[in-house]
């Protein structure tokens, strides 16, 4: 269940993020759901591979090449999902950013219902 909730709550920061940055655009809150799941599983399979291939130059860089790495899950995500389109990797890079923040804070509501309950 916990699981689902944190699933929803990505489809509805995917949404908001949508709205508020012109180069991102989201077609329905299914195609939401549906970037969320992707995110999620690519995240899990793809990145790991990707972090242990880049792992010279994320040391050069002091770990700021996650960053990019971040940018290009949401470009594959992209390529994957029909309704779900980033104009380039800079708003990629900004759409990551944003999304990790806004996943943290509503993320935090569902630890904070688990400890009062």
């Amino acid at each position: 269940m916990k699981t689902v909730l944190k699933v929803l709550l990505t489809a509805l920061a995917v949404v908001l993020l949508a709205r508020i940055l012109p180069g991102v655009s989201v077609d329905s809150y299914l195609t939401a759901i549906l970037v969320a799941v992707v995110l999620a599983l690519l995240n899990l399979i793809v990145k790991p591979v990707l972090i242990i291939f880049t792992l010279p130059i994320t040391i050069l860089t002091l770990g700021l090449f996650l960053l990019i790495i971040n940018a290009l899950v949401i470009l594959i995500t992209d390529s994957l999902i029909g309704g779900f389109q980033v104009a380039n990797i800079w708003w990629a890079l900004l759409f990551s950013l944003l999304l990790s923040f806004l996943q943290s804070i509503l993320h935090s509501f569902l630890r904070e219902n688990r400890q009062d309950g």
